[in-house]
This record gives C-alpha cells, structure tokens and sequence, in this order.
C-alpha cells in the first residue's frame, strides 16, 4: 500500500508516551490526596515547568473538574486546558488534554498498605503536529526525560514531608 507520510519521513501518527514509575514512602490514599485533591496547590511543586495554574470549575477537584496551565518547557511557552478524566481515589488520576492532544495518568498501587505505593505515571502526546514529525526522536527523549522527572519529584517531595512531620 502506498504510504506518502513514510515515503516523505514524517513520522508516525502513533501517540508519544513516555512512562515512569517509583516507589513511594506513603500510602496510596496519601499519594492520591497530594496529586488528586492538591493538584492545583502541588502540581506546580512537582512539575517546575508549570508556571501559572488555575481551577475553571467550582468545587472540590473531582471527575470533570477542569484547568488551565501555562508552561515553559526547553523554552517554549505553551498554554493548554485540561480535564480531570478519571478520578479514582487510591488508585488513579487522569488528566486530559482539551485545547491540546495529551493525556496524563497517575496510577497508584499499594504494595506494603499505610507504607508504601508504587507510582506509575504516563504522559501521552496523543498527535504530533506535522512541523514537529521531523523531531519525534527528539520528542520521545524529551518526554521519557519528563516522565522520570516527575515520579523523582513526587517521591522526594512526599517523603521529605514525611520526614518533616516525623521530626
């Protein structure tokens, strides 16, 4: 079958995702609580590329709940809406992209109850712009890097609060 997009090398139109996962020094009710239900007071914490957030909907953050970021990610200024599009205490948290085609999903599993949980956490670019297909290795890298990023800063920024309360 002819494909012009791979005779011309534009890349795939698959999504871009990179994962990462960690183990936390918490349980997953207290993960869930810092991510889900501080989300807009902790995501700037442990996403330093946030650099304005804010709530939409009214209300306690649940399903539906709706935002808008401003980042600057390797110098790029992106401005984007987002949905909360799964909301499962304990267990997840979904962030999805409404201006902009990406998904975020925090998962939580708890592995020793009340002591520890493994965080796994995914961003999917779900589409390139045709002008980017051209830097998808670049991109992939990027949002690999981002990944590992973010479950290391969640974890230190957990377990430090931890340690303040236990001293």
């Amino acid at each position: 079958m002819f494909n012009l997009g791979s005779m011309l090398n534009l890349g795939s139109t698959e999504p871009v995702v990179g994962k990462a996962h960690t183990i936390v020094e918490h349980s997953a009710s207290a993960v869930f609580q810092y991510l889900a239900d501080g989300l807009f007071e902790n995501y700037p914490q442990w996403s330093p590329e946030v650099k304005e957030l804010e709530k939409i909907t009214l209300g306690p953050v649940q399903l539906g709940t709706e935002g808008r970021q401003v980042r600057i990610d390797q110098g790029r200024r992106t401005e984007s809406k987002f949905k909360i599009s799964a909301y499962e205490p304990g267990a997840r948290l979904t962030l999805l992209g409404i201006s902009d085609p990406f998904r975020c999903t925090y998962e939580l599993q708890a592995i020793n109850p009340e002591r520890s949980t493994k965080l796994t956490f995914s961003f999917e670019l779900l589409e390139i712009l045709p002008i980017m297909r051209p830097f998808e290795g670049l991109v992939r890298v990027a949002i690999k890097d981002g990944a590992e990023r973010t479950v290391q800063n969640i974890k230190r920024l957990l377990e430090a609060e931890k340690s303040k309360q236990a001293s």
